[in-house]
């Protein structure tokens, strides 16, 4: 029995290591399977990034050829994009096939300078020797035709446009004389940068105040501006809700700040900025004959500030000369930045006009600047290759840097328009108080300024009843700054096409077209007394040794900033010729005690006489006119009418 029990533990025994060494077997091979399995991983992600790697080195060693494969696919679907649009609707996608040649015309002249120029500029030796001996010769032949072609067109066009007219061009003679007469170095003027300068001005001032193309391709590129400005209302909307507009400066007009900066920076992240500065930079150093540093900043002056300017030519300025500073200080004062741009054409003011006078003000500033103070030294930037580049590594962070830039720029214009604006009314209030000592208490300091700059404001081609309206926003704009002077313009700007009274209380309420116009290019510029210091303390931050030069060339480069905007006013009051307002012209003639018969009266009785409907002897019907100025016309000019005037007489 004990040996039957013995022999039944020691096989239960047995069955147990039986079992056990089953689970040991079995684990062993689990084991096993995991690690081929773990190996075969192993093994496949090695295969995977030595695919990965082939792929990289394929990638890097025909990266050329992909970028051009990935260039042409892009072109391609854009190209068929642009023809279909052409075939829905051709009148529609005109624009768009218009800016698709533009850039095209841009990226094929730039890659066949690139690849042929130097071949181009070999080629043209030659001619440029030839050039070069009879320059003397060639140059006074120039000056010979531009003088005779400029008399021709005084007598020819600006004499039968008005004294308005003549008057803007004697005065820009006159801004120039005394440029020369007041100069640093006098008789060390440079005429090719004063011709040429003035030339560009002319050149661009004709295209788009003289000619349909210019003047519809400009005011169509200022409409889209306006809707593309309109987009920052979703933002606003969003923050401030919907009644944002009500606090309209701060709700309505500074975000436009922020958003118009935050889509500079990515347009200079994406490298267009830079572009288009250096091809602007280009021909003015090519025609004017000035150095490439100063050119450069002139035209980056078209779309930045004063004191984001000096940032581009920063490694630049401890090398600069004298004239070279006043130059760069010149065109800071001279123009306005892009954001700023935005601000004024909500404000109402022409976005035409802004743009034209932010780029007409880039070769004046040079003209006059090389005036007030020539160059005597000998530039060592002259040779220099200047280079512009972005500091950002991609979009989001291009727009999160202008978006977070604009924020100073926001606070600095609030806190100057608060303080400034105060000031002026303590003043105003100071100065009446005074006056009212000498029994004058309507003196203010708008009034003071209104007498001051009101010979200026004349000269410009304002006409005389406006002269004293624009003289006060010179001041305002010389004294405080240029957006509070844009904001009285504004206001006057409102009035005129509400169409109220011309006076109240002898007290002009708006200005004519024309002379909103020729005020428009005179406050487009930074040259106020609060931008003088910003402007010597930006530059002097990046070259401290240069502390003293910067200082002493502050006050003339404000000078010279200030005229020049006056120039290029007096450049537009010579070429544009704004819309007969035939109403009001035949209202202040027929008022005035001496009527000429012009050809302003001839064409705005003829458009009166048409607008007419007689249904018999007095029973008629006028449009817009009034009966004054149908009588007037038919006591001068009865015989182009088509009825009888003999009733109205």
């Amino acid at each position: 029995m004990m040996e039957m029990i013995g022999r039944h533990k020691s096989g239960k025994r047995n069955r147990a290591f039986e079992a056990q060494e089953e689970v040991y077997v079995d684990m062993d091979s689990n084991t096993d399977e995991d690690a081929e399995k773990n190996s075969n991983r192993h093994n496949y992600s090695l295969l995977l990034m030595r695919k990965v790697a082939l792929l990289k080195h394929f990638c890097v060693q025909h990266r050329d050829t992909l970028e051009l494969l990935l260039k042409l696919l892009v072109v391609a679907c854009w190209v068929a994009a642009v023809i279909v649009a052409c075939v829905l609707n051709f009148r529609r996608a005109l624009e768009m096939l218009v800016i698709s040649l533009m850039v095209l015309f841009f990226v094929v002249w730039d890659w066949m300078m690139g690849r042929y120029g130097d071949r181009i500029w070999e080629g043209l030796l030659p001619v440029r020797e030839l050039v070069s001996r009879h320059w003397i010769r060639i140059r006074w032949l120039i000056y010979a035709c531009v003088l005779v072609g400029l008399v021709c067109w005084l007598v020819l066009d600006t004499a039968k446009r008005g004294e308005r007219q003549l008057m803007s061009f004697f005065g820009l003679l006159l801004l120039i004389f005394l440029m020369m007469l007041f100069s640093k170095h006098p008789f060390n003027w440079s005429w090719q940068v004063l011709f040429c300068g003035l030339g560009l001005q002319f050149a661009f001032g004709l295209l788009v105040l003289r000619t349909s193309f210019g003047f519809k391709a400009l005011n169509w590129l200022g409409q889209r501006v306006e809707i593309f400005i309109s987009y920052t209302d979703v933002g606003s909307r969003f923050v401030f809700g919907e009644k944002h507009e009500v606090h309209f400066f701060i709700f309505k007009v500074m975000p436009i700040l922020v958003f118009l900066s935050a889509v500079i920076s990515m347009l200079y992240h994406l490298g267009f900025m830079q572009w288009l500065v250096c091809k602007i930079g280009f021909i003015m150093q090519v025609t004017m004959g000035t150095s490439p540093v100063e050119s450069m900043a002139a035209a980056a002056n078209i779309f930045l500030g004063q004191t984001e300017t000096p940032l581009l030519i920063r490694p630049y300025i401890h090398e600069l000369t004298l004239s070279e500073i006043h130059a760069v200080m010149t065109g800071g004062f001279a123009s306005i930045a892009g954001t700023l741009l935005g601000v004024f054409i909500s404000f109402g003011v022409e976005a035409t006009h802004l743009m034209t006078a932010s780029l007409m003000s880039a070769p004046a500033s040079l003209a006059i600047s090389k005036m007030f103070w020539p160059e005597t030294e000998t530039p060592r930037t002259k040779s220099i290759d200047v280079k512009i580049e972005g500091e950002c590594t991609n979009m989001l962070e291009a727009a999160s840097q202008g978006a977070i830039f604009a924020v100073s720029l926001v606070a600095n214009v609030v806190v100057n328009l608060l303080s400034f604006l105060a000031l002026v009314a303590f003043f105003d209030a100071t100065i009446s108080w005074l006056g009212g000592m000498f029994d004058y208490p309507q003196l203010s300091f708008s009034l003071m300024c209104s007498y001051i700059f009101m010979p200026l404001a004349f000269i410009m081609g304002v006409s005389w009843e406006d002269s004293f309206v624009v003289a006060e926003l010179v001041g305002t704009k010389t004294f405080l700054n240029e957006f509070v002077a844009y904001q009285k313009l504004s206001v006057l700007i409102k009035k005129r096409k509400a169409g109220g009274p011309e006076y109240i209380n002898n007290v002009k309420q708006y200005i004519s077209v024309h002379s909103e116009t020729i005020a428009t290019y005179a406050l487009c510029g930074f040259s106020n007394l609060a931008s003088l210091g910003m402007s010597i303390a930006a530059i002097t931050s990046m070259a401290p040794e240069r502390q003293s030069d910067i200082s002493s060339c502050g006050i003339r480069s404000l000078i010279a900033g200030s005229v020049s905007c006056f120039v290029t006013a007096c450049v537009a009051g010579t070429l544009y010729i704004p819309e007969l307002e035939c109403p009001h012209y035949l209202s202040s003639t027929f008022n005035s005690t001496n009527v000429t018969v012009a050809t302003q009266l001839l064409t705005c009785c003829t458009q009166l006489y048409n607008s007419v409907k007689v249904h018999e002897p007095w029973n008629y019907t006028l449009k817009e006119f009034s009966v004054s100025s149908l009588q007037g016309c038919c006591l001068l000019t009865p015989s182009l009418s088509h009825f009888n005037c003999s009733w109205l007489i």
